[in-house]
């Protein structure tokens, strides 16, 4: 088990020192707290600072000169940026917030005895754009309705915008009709969210990229998966050796921009009938991955019985090593007990979602997406995305 999250620097830092302060993901040392973009590899090999413009040095003037105009404001105490956090991923948003060098704003959230939430914002944000981070993972509808009502606690109290920052939009597979009298309950949530008084959303790798249609006011969609090739590619595999995976035939689109980006790595598709929820059956392999290293990669893991079935394929296909990399980590019963099996060399995934103690196995490894979302974070309030892209697209949509 591995956790390749940023350091927390701390508070007394001045913002200066907070910008030259050392990530702990992937080990370097020389790298500053501002990933700025990502860009296509030539060659998939030992230097994995070929993957993204991690360096000051090499910064575009208009990201440093927005880096500046942060370090100002922190420092004369005047920025208008407020940070809060619901109760599904604190932790997350305190990464963040650390990664600005800002302090987390401070909210008061209860819970009834008959269930009822409770929030109150305990400063003021008359004027401020305020950014609040709450994913709608599991318990999906309290921790969506505690969104709501943190929305119009924000609205009611006179914020000047309100972004929502859902690092995991639950509700996302229901994004169409596939049997009659069906819901699509990815419209409603979007409904919802814009009727509470949301400005803008912020999601990381929804699950189809037609959801950002639902709403009705701008989305800002980024994706996790530049952060787990960093990752792969400080690993050092040789790109002969690797072929990159789909688990099923949706997925084609997401794992040949993920292939592109490992020096054209040759692509398979796991053939799947599903014959209910939360329940596939793989058929076939459409592919060669006979003596080498595969890399599964989806948008979430659930149940873990998709990736998992396609996993024990691959090995009786010849497959050397089998890696899964996604960007949620749902972990339904019984998917830890699946991943946990021995059919994979490592799991990998992101914070996107907390997870509980016992959810935790040897093969995992969890990649910090606080510096990615702090980034967009920024540049939204700073009206300054202009010429760079803080990795903002994979070519998948």
């Amino acid at each position: 088990m591995a956790f390749l999250l940023h350091a927390r620097p701390s508070p007394s830092l001045p913002a200066a020192d907070l910008r030259r302060s050392s990530p702990l993901i992937l080990r370097r040392p020389s790298s500053v707290r501002f990933p700025l973009k990502c860009k296509a590899v030539d060659s998939y090999g030992g230097n994995s600072d070929d993957l993204y413009l991690l360096t000051g040095d090499t910064a575009p003037a208009s990201a440093l000169l927005s880096r500046t105009r942060l370090e100002d404001a922190i420092k004369n105490n005047t920025t208008r940026l407020r940070i809060f956090s619901g109760t599904a991923n604190p932790s997350l948003a305190q990464e963040i917030s650390c990664y600005l060098g800002l302090e987390l704003g401070k909210i008061k959230i209860k819970r009834f005895a008959d269930g009822e939430i409770y929030v109150q914002l305990q400063e003021s944000v008359r004027g401020c754009d305020v950014f609040l981070v709450q994913p709608t993972c599991p318990p999906a509808n309290e921790n969506l309705m505690e969104l709501l009502v943190m929305i119009d606690a924000c609205r009611r109290a006179s914020a000047k915008t309100i972004t929502a920052v859902i690092p995991y939009f639950g509700y996302a597979r229901a994004d169409r009709k596939t049997q009659g009298r069906e819901s699509i309950a990815a419209k409603l949530v979007a409904n919802l969210i814009t009727e509470s008084g949301a400005d803008r959303v912020l999601a990381c790798d929804l699950h189809s990229g037609q959801s950002m249609g639902y709403f009705d006011i701008p989305v800002d969609h980024v994706y996790g998966q530049p952060v787990i090739l960093d990752y792969l590619a400080s690993k050092g595999i040789s790109s002969d050796d690797l072929v990159v995976v789909s688990p099923d035939v949706g997925g084609v689109a997401r794992a040949r921009a993920f292939a592109k980006k490992l020096s054209d790595a040759p692509l398979a598709i796991v053939d799947k009938r599903r014959h209910g929820h939360n329940v596939a059956e793989v058929m076939n392999l459409i592919g060669d991955a006979k003596g080498k290293v595969a890399i599964m990669v989806d948008d979430m893991i659930d149940t873990a019985g998709t990736i998992s079935k396609g996993a024990a394929l691959l090995h009786q296909e010849g497959a050397r090593e089998v890696y899964a990399c996604t960007t949620h980590a749902v972990f339904s019963p019984p998917a830890i007990s699946r991943l946990s099996s021995g059919l994979f060399q490592e799991v990998i995934i992101t914070n996107t979602i907390p997870l509980s103690e016992q959810n935790y196995f040897p093969q995992l490894t969890v990649l910090s997406v606080a510096n990615l979302l702090a980034e967009t974070i920024w540049r939204v309030h700073d009206d300054c995305s202009g010429d760079i892209e803080p990795f903002s697209t994979l070519g998948i949509d």
